[in-house]
């Protein structure tokens, strides 16, 4: 009876869960087919009284969202590819090799993990600004590439490769570009989903930083276009949830192509 009673418990909490977790998604997507005021009409009602299509078809008929959403994904793809390559050599040098003033260099990179984002987000400006970045995918990709907090993800993984791994190729004459390759990036597909996934979804939800620094209308990344449209089209609720939608089901469907991997990562991470 009492084992009863805990199968239906575990598994009520978990129904309560997902139901919280995907109705808000799943109301998104149903507004994208209401009428600009049925979103907001009371009583509330989750199906829409008419499919409209129109709001889909005429966000992916408009030259200017599907141009914001192709160059976000480009975007998100090369910041996350970047984050990938700086933050595990680093980690791997940190985990594996030996230079000068090693323990204080760490130090600095694992104080970044707590300093806030916002914190620095003036600087930042100044610094890109002086560089001549403004208005360029140069200054989306760059800032932000190097994450202590990856760098230590990363390193967490790296240490954990057997070193008679890394013995039996140095007799075998390899050094450590070439061990980093053939031992290291292998064994660590799980954290490098992890980190890349991150990476691509930091990059996709950005909206302060592109505000900053990005004011040509081709270059608006989709959070960006998407604050323009809700204040130039206000009162058209169900184009801008529509569009929303839009602009969320690449994050949902990278989650769903990697989360094995992602958990996977995730749950090593944790034992760590």
């Amino acid at each position: 009876m009492r084992g009863s009673l805990g199968w239906i418990l575990r598994y009520g909490v978990a129904v309560v869960f997902i139901v919280a977790t995907l109705f808000p998604l799943a109301w998104l997507a149903m507004a994208g087919f209401k009428a600009k005021t049925e979103v907001v009409a009371t009583p509330f009602q989750f199906f829409p009284e008419m499919w409209r299509w129109d709001n889909y078809a005429q966000l992916l008929a408009d030259e200017a969202f599907v141009r914001s959403l192709g160059f976000t994904f480009v975007g998100a793809s090369l910041f996350a590819a970047l984050s990938l390559v700086v933050n595990a050599l680093g980690a791997y040098a940190f985990a594996r090799l030996d230079f000068a003033f090693k323990r204080t260099v760490w130090v600095i990179v694992i104080t970044t993990m707590f300093v806030p984002g916002i914190a620095i987000l003036l600087t930042s400006f100044i610094v890109v600004t002086q560089l001549g970045m403004l208005d360029s995918l140069a200054v989306l990709v760059l800032p932000g590439a190097a994450a202590g907090v990856q760098v230590f993800f990363l390193r967490q993984f790296f240490l954990a490769v057997p070193a008679s791994l890394e013995e039996a190729a140095q007799l075998d004459g390899a050094g450590p570009w070439r061990i980093f390759r053939h031992i290291f990036i292998p064994l660590s597909k799980g954290a490098f989903v992890v980190v890349g996934a991150t990476s691509f979804l930091l990059f996709w939800n950005s909206y302060i930083w592109p505000v900053l620094t990005i004011t040509e209308p081709e270059l608006f990344p989709i959070q960006q276009y998407l604050a323009t449209f809700r204040s130039e089209r206000s009162s058209e609720h169900g184009l801008l949830m529509a569009g929303s939608t839009l602009a969320a089901l690449p994050v949902i469907l990278l989650f769903l192509i990697f989360q094995r991997h992602i958990i996977r990562g995730v749950r090593i991470a944790g034992f760590k």
